[in-house]
């Protein structure tokens, strides 16, 4: 338990950051799980604009610190890789 005011005060602020960064870390969870579904469905339209908002969020959450900016540019490296692997036709 924190002894002084300002270790209090720390505490109080930590928590508040933990929630929000926890939304923010569900959030961007479940814009890459509906990327990526997106991509299973060869709906190209829809593949489109889920990644762009699963990217988006991914940068969001790596320049406000909840990612490590390598996470980061790995998930969409991945992510666009996928991406772009879908939309190629298929060739037999």
């Amino acid at each position: 338990m924190a002894n002084t005011r300002s270790a209090e005060k720390r505490n109080r602020q930590a928590q508040k950051r933990r929630t929000r960064n926890v939304q923010v870390r569900t959030g961007l969870k479940s814009a890459v799980k509906k990327a990526r579904e997106a991509i299973v469905q060869a709906d190209p339209a829809a593949a489109k604009q889920a990644v762009a908002t699963a990217l988006r969020t991914l940068d969001k959450a790596a320049s406000k610190g909840i990612i490590h900016k390598n996470a980061a540019s790995r998930r969409i490296s991945r992510l666009a890789k996928a991406a772009a692997k879908a939309a190629q036709p298929k060739s037999a």
